[in-house]
């Protein structure tokens, strides 16, 4: 979401659980108006560190809630399209489900060919590819994150 360092968005499906596993709910921490709001302290594992939340807070007041939704809405776009460009190479096979701007693909045929493509791919400099590899099967990943990435 254009802040680049430092600061994270996170869409939960179900906050409660996020809520359950980093809840700190300490004696001298409880307070009279619990309940009322969402308690953020309980969304992330420190209680102090600075606040990162500002960066974001920028972003949204410069861009706005709809220009930040395009933005958005064109890296899912160009994540799929990039889909599309491997399903219809015969080379190049889907590796699970596109979201939100993260392409999972590999090459056809085993892991060493995708190895020396990932290697090939970083080793230019253009673009930065993240290797993965879920039981014996290894893969690329292409996450759309510039805001510089254009359809070409």
């Amino acid at each position: 979401l254009l802040v680049n360092f430092d600061c994270s968005a996170l869409w939960l499906k179900q906050p409660r659980w996020i809520v359950d596993a980093f809840n700190v709910d300490p004696l001298y921490l409880k307070h009279d108006q619990q309940g009322s709001a969402p308690d953020y302290r309980h969304w992330q594992i420190p209680l102090g560190r600075r606040f990162r939340a500002l960066k974001l807070w920028f972003v949204l007041r410069l861009f706005g809630v709809e220009n930040l939704q395009k933005y958005i809405r064109k890296h899912i776009a160009l994540a799929h399209l990039f889909e599309k460009l491997c399903s219809s190479d015969e080379r190049f096979e889907i590796f699970g489900e596109v979201t939100m701007g993260l392409v999972c693909f590999r090459l056809k045929g085993d892991n060493e060919i995708n190895e020396a493509l990932l290697r090939r791919i970083n080793g230019r400099g253009k673009i930065h590819l993240v290797p993965s590899k879920i039981g014996d099967v290894y893969f690329l990943r292409l996450a759309v994150c510039s805001r510089y990435t254009e359809d070409s």
